[in-house]
């Protein structure tokens, strides 16, 4: 098949379906790398050497940023506004923690992030609980020299983990598929979904 000169699919028929396999056009616009040829990965890694310096600032202005919004929630309550904010706050601390370097960082802020995304109404997300999240992840972050913080930042993620799913589980109650859902194993290998 890799050498068909008429480019049509291919069709294997089965007694129940059909498989159908596209022609590889795209070999025709890739070419080998000769040597001495720019190597994009590498530049990509290059200009993020440059910019590792400024990774942990940053992550702190993250942090700072989650306490702003946390501040504004306990201010004003959790509204549409004050919600969106606080779930943005803590989803890019869990998308840019191991790209600046505080990989550990994305277990509270996953778990906050899971807290604000499938607590049916918002005026029951209990603001001690958010607390805890936005805590946790600025002292995990602060301490981030400590040589036992992994053990520490591990606990402390499980426990909030432990206490949000609690919580998930009593709130989402009345939709017992709903809950299916948020606790059903992972699809990708290595990632934590409880």
């Amino acid at each position: 098949m890799a050498n068909r000169k008429d480019m049509a699919p291919s069709v294997a028929t089965y007694a129940d379906h059909e498989v159908i396999t596209p022609p590889h056009r795209l070999r025709k616009a890739v070419r080998a790398a000769a040597e001495g040829d720019d190597d994009p990965i590498a530049r990509a890694e290059a200009a993020l050497a440059q910019l590792s310096s400024e990774f942990g600032t940053w992550m702190h202005a993250e942090c700072d940023r989650l306490v702003a919004v946390r501040q504004k929630v306990a201010a004003q309550g959790m509204n549409d506004k004050t919600h969106d904010e606080l779930f943005r706050a803590a989803h890019d601390i869990r998308g840019e923690a191991a790209t600046f370097g505080f990989p550990i960082l994305s277990g509270p802020a996953d778990s906050l992030c899971r807290l604000l995304e499938h607590t049916p109404e918002r005026d029951r997300i209990p603001l001690a609980l958010v607390d805890q999240h936005v805590d946790a992840v600025r002292a995990i972050a602060r301490e981030y020299g400590r040589h036992d913080l992994v053990d520490m930042a591990n606990a402390l993620t499980k426990r909030l983990r432990d206490v949000t799913n609690d919580f998930l589980k009593r709130e989402n109650s009345f939709r017992p598929d709903y809950l299916e859902g948020i606790f059903a194993p992972p699809l990708a290998p290595g990632v934590t979904g409880k």
